[in-house]
């Protein structure tokens, strides 16, 4: 990370408060977990998306420990459920009747709510079908535990009950719409106690399994404890070797890119734009001068430095108190290189001697792939809100080419936001509010476990068999940042992102109108057409499928974030 050259410099990637968010998101939510764990552990032949605002190697480190303390639940909790299939099999196969008729019903409601089809009459169906089971069973062990049924394989009035109505349903099957109920009441009523004690063992594992990411969120992620980066948990030499690796590239000058989405890490394209004019001698009587990129690029960079000054307010003192995040500005250069063809195992030379050399190569060449940009950024709401701003400029055959492309990433999830709040309200509440939180949660356990230990050794297996190691090198995926983030702002955080965006435009296109006239070229043409352009009237709008196209269009004051990229607006 380059520093500013005031003494605000800002908040170190590795201590980020959006850091904090992402390492606390892989608690919360498993399959925001899992998603790391591919791109950045598994898939260890693509390089990492550069860490705008937070450190990718922390997130890995609590990633992975969260997927280990979660297979370790998972398997309690199966064991549990193990222990009940030994001691109660026919209640617990009778049981799936209604989980499958309970899991259909919320498959549609899930499927309507993104897709906007499923029926509701037959969500209905079936879970009143999976409800009526269920207080069938329910009453069933009830009555069993105030009779005192305390007979494990069950008594032999119940067995001879529920053998009694299978053979009824058997001769007529129609009868199996009120026979299945009074047979889950019989079963259940047969191995009430041994049911009861089971039940019990899974509540108190569930609501352990809380109990312990709500302390990890309230201590080790907690703001304090985050301050310190060896107090992350890390093990193996597969992750040290990943760890070195990310915190080599993340915070690179040098950014190995995937061709398809070269910008990957930066957030979603907002309004990007570039301008062609033709370079015509001013006809005051001074001689033009040969301009190059790099004149144009040292006259934009002071002026997008000196917005890290306050104006004045009167008093040192005052000028010190102001928290502008453009105090904050980083502004440096970086250098695009394209992942595709390096040989299998390359350990890119990443050093300030290999980015000069690359530099000085790709700032004049105007190549496809090697790209040499200006990097400017402004990380706002404790780098929730970062807004990087790429300049390239180039000069061929009389004309100038200036391509400037703001990308935002826009605030961390508010399910992640929320994480220190989940977890104050979940260790700080009375035990009755625990239980019965452990109480809803406990009949879902089983899939819940199944799918968590199905995850976890997906990971392993991939790695010991699709040989990730020896493939040739390829470019991020996706970024763990990006996926992290909402799909929206406040209005406060949108004006905040116009503000920074307009007044980086504003000096860069002052910057560039400087070089030309100090160079003794028009400026007129060029920074009424810039102004035009900036502000919104033309710009390059990326079509899903289709090439660049120029057109017009309207402010809005919104970002789109798209996951699968194909789409950038």
């Amino acid at each position: 990370m380059t520093s500013t050259a005031d003494d605000r410099t800002p908040v170190h990637p590795s201590l980020s408060e959006a850091g904090r968010l992402l390492c606390a998101g892989s608690y919360l939510d498993a399959a925001y977990r899992d998603r790391v764990i591919q791109e950045l552990y598994v898939h260890e032949e693509r390089y990492v998306a550069p860490s705008y605002g937070f450190d990718a190697a922390r997130v890995l480190a609590h990633a992975l420990q969260a997927r280990r303390a979660e297979v370790a639940w998972a398997s309690a909790v199966l064991a549990v459920w193990g222990l009940g299939l030994l001691l109660a099999q026919p209640l617990l196969l009778f049981l799936l009747l209604p989980a499958a008729f309970l899991s259909g019903a919320g498959r549609i409601a899930r499927r309507r709510a993104a897709t906007g089809r499923g029926s509701r009459f037959l969500e209905l169906l079936l879970r009143g079908c999976g409800y009526v089971l269920l207080i069938g069973v329910g009453l069933g062990v009830l009555q069993g535990a105030l009779q005192g049924e305390t007979n494990v394989g069950g008594t032999d009035d119940s067995l001879a009950a529920y053998e009694h109505i299978l053979r009824q349903i058997e001769r007529e099957p129609f009868t199996v719409v009120f026979g299945l109920p009074q047979l889950g009441y019989v079963i259940a009523g047969a191995y009430a106690w041994t049911a009861l004690i089971v039940f019990a063992l899974l509540t108190l594992v569930v609501g352990f399994q809380r109990g312990h990411f709500a302390r990890v969120i309230s201590t080790s992620l907690s703001r304090t404890r985050y301050a310190d980066p060896n107090a992350d948990p890390a093990s193996g030499s597969r992750f040290a070797r990943i760890r070195d690796r990310i915190l080599r590239t993340q915070h690179s000058r040098l950014v190995v890119y995937n061709v398809d989405d070269p910008f990957c890490g930066a957030g979603a394209a907002y309004r990007p734009w570039h301008l062609s004019v033709e370079l015509r001698p001013r006809t005051d009587g001074v001689p033009p001068e040969p301009l190059d990129n790099e004149r144009i690029v040292a006259r934009i960079r002071p002026r997008l430095e000196a917005l890290r000054v306050p104006s004045p307010h009167g008093s040192p003192e005052a000028e010190q108190a102001v928290l502008d995040r453009l105090r904050e500005l980083v502004v440096d250069e970086c250098v695009f290189l394209p992942a595709n063809g390096l040989p299998v195992a390359h350990r890119p030379d990443l050093s300030d001697q290999a980015f000069d050399a690359h530099r000085a190569g790709a700032v004049e060449e105007g190549g496809e792939r090697r790209r040499h940009f200006l990097r400017v950024r402004v990380g706002g709401w404790d780098e929730n809100l970062v807004i990087t701003v790429f300049v390239r400029v180039h000069t061929q055959g009389g004309m100038l080419m200036l391509e400037v492309a703001p990308h935002v990433l826009l605030p961390v999830r508010p399910q992640f936001q929320e994480a220190d709040d989940v977890a104050r309200r979940h260790l700080r509440n009375n035990p009755f509010a625990k239980t019965v939180w452990a109480l809803q949660h406990a009949p879902r356990s089983l899939s819940k476990a199944l799918t968590t230990l199905s995850g976890g050794s997906r990971g392993p297996w991939q790695i010991a068999t699709e040989g990730h190691g020896g493939a040739l090198p390829a470019g991020p995926a996706v970024s763990v940042r990006e996926l992290a983030a909402q799909q929206d702002a406040s209005l406060f955080q949108l004006m905040d992102l116009d503000r920074y965006l307009k007044t980086i435009q504003d000096r860069i296109v002052a910057g560039v109108t400087l070089a030309l006239h100090e160079a003794g070229w028009h400026t007129e043409e060029f920074a009424q057409r810039a102004v035009t352009v900036a502000e919104g009237g033309v710009y390059i709008q990326s079509v899903s499928h289709s090439a660049f196209s120029v057109g017009g269009s309207g402010h809005r004051n919104q970002t789109s974030h798209h996951t699968g990229r194909g789409d950038r607006q």
